[in-house]
């Protein structure tokens, strides 16, 4: 099945490029470290989903471009022809002259119905051409004004145009000392939308990001490119062909629906969080071994301490004794309790592994069977160089400390009444911005009573 990535202002559109720069450079590796028949099952696979053939040779994209100003578009098209290896078609992208100046109303309220046909026949002719079509995967910036506004309103298009297909969107969370001081408005409203027409949020946080590649990539001077290339590197890790649990021999036909139906057993709990393992500069990546049992327990505790990277875990944080009936509040300080997790495994002898750690009952939150919680999928073909990586997807309590300062800042601006009108003027109302919070609150609330 083929997944249409729909990638929307600035952010969508530069983080776009990259997920598909690294994917074609892991098809195009002779790194797979597996057997000739597996690389070429794999190559298939992937481009299937992500790449129709054209008759010249280059892959080409299945995606939809979206920005309301021309130059990051144009940029974007012509780093990916003059890579030589893969290209957007050059119909399906849609911008204007003027942007949407960070304003989130501007973006959902003016330019989306504006120009919601023209959009929306720009998906429809690229999910015409997937034989199978899996779903939609969205990429925008919860805190501008063209990814977040108008992503938020072509979200809800989608949703509408399509009510039986999988949409999956990734966001990218601001700077904590923000870019644009409006930024926890706009983030606010984007994500309670979202809410509303997305089947699940993937999210990665740019303090995070900043951080791996100060850290263990050793980068001085960090640029957006930087930060781009780790999250697509992670995306990729997630979205590579892989075996899945009841799979059969085959690659998983039904991306999206094998990664959502586990992960998102409840309708008010769809954030997932997404950690990665081992992430390195390539210079370093010939020096360096690693073990499976050292992998493995080090991811488990990342996701147990909430840890956002392989480097400075905490490793005092321990699971709840089982059987102990503590009541939520009483957990121990830091433990980060799980809904669903899926473990994802490439390289060398990974049907060797050993992943019963991750499915002790201790981890999960207790209305869901750990049986069901946790899933592992694996693939023999190594990924992006790594000769042995895990990535992990876990639908936990990861995101709820970030999402209760957002709101908490979004909330002090708005009791004293800071900007409303920049968004009262596009038709955005007070009533407006209290239902977001009211959503967004029921969202801390379950993942606080977890």
């Amino acid at each position: 099945m083929s997944i249409v990535t729909v990638q929307l202002g600035q952010c969508g559109n530069q983080i776009g490029h990259e997920v598909f720069s690294t994917l074609c450079s892991d098809i195009r590796g002779t790194h797979g470290l597996c057997s000739k028949k597996e690389n070429e099952s794999y190559q298939d696979s992937c481009k299937e989903r992500f790449f129709c053939e054209e008759e010249s040779g280059a892959p080409v994209a299945r995606a939809v471009l979206v920005d309301m100003e021309p130059k990051v578009i144009s940029q974007t098209l012509s780093m990916a022809a003059s890579s030589g290896h893969w290209k957007y078609s050059s119909h399906s992208h849609f911008c204007q002259q003027q942007g949407s100046g960070n304003n989130w109303a501007n973006g959902y309220s003016v330019h989306g119905p504006r120009h919601k046909e023209a959009i929306l026949n720009l998906v429809q002719k690229e999910a015409e051409k997937c034989e199978r079509l899996g779903g939609f995967f969205t990429t925008m910036s919860v805190a501008g004004g063209t990814g977040s506004g108008l992503g938020a309103f072509v979200s809800q298009c989608l949703r509408d145009a399509f009510p039986t297909s999988f949409i999956l969107n990734h966001v990218v969370w601001p700077y904590g000392t923000g870019e644009v001081i409006v930024q926890n408005y706009n983030s606010v409203l984007t994500l309670s939308h979202l809410y509303h027409s997305s089947d699940a949020l993937l999210v990665h946080e740019n303090d995070v990001i900043h951080k791996i590649c100060a850290r263990l990539m050793n980068i001085k001077q960090i640029s957006f490119r930087d930060v781009n290339q780790v999250i697509a590197h992670q995306l990729g890790s997630v979205f590579q062909p892989t075996h899945t649990a009841g799979g059969g021999s085959g690659y998983s036909r039904n991306p999206l629906g094998d990664l959502l139906e586990p992960l998102v057993p409840h309708p008010e709990l769809r954030m997932l969080g997404l950690r990665n393992i081992p992430q390195m500069p390539q210079s370093s990546l010939a020096y360096s071994t690693f073990s499976w049992p050292g992998l493995i327990k080090h991811l488990r505790q990342i996701l147990i301490a909430n840890a956002h990277m392989e480097e400075g875990i905490d490793w005092q944080v321990r699971p709840p004794q089982a059987g102990s009936s503590i009541p939520s509040t009483n957990k121990p300080l830091h433990f980060n309790t799980s809904i669903a997790n899926l473990v994802i495994l490439r390289g060398k002898d990974v049907h060797s592994v050993d992943l019963g750690s991750f499915q002790d009952p201790s981890l999960y939150t207790s209305w869901l069977n750990p049986r069901d919680a946790f899933n592992a999928w694996k693939t023999p073909r190594a990924f992006n160089k790594y000769e042995k990586s895990a990535a992990l997807v876990s639908n936990s309590q990861f995101l709820l400390k970030p999402l209760d300062s957002i709101v908490g800042k979004a909330w002090n601006m708005f009791a004293s009444k800071a900007y409303l009108h920049q968004y009262t003027k596009f038709g955005i109302q007070e009533e407006d911005f209290l239902d977001c919070f009211t959503t967004l609150e029921q969202v801390i609330s379950s993942y606080t009573n977890l």
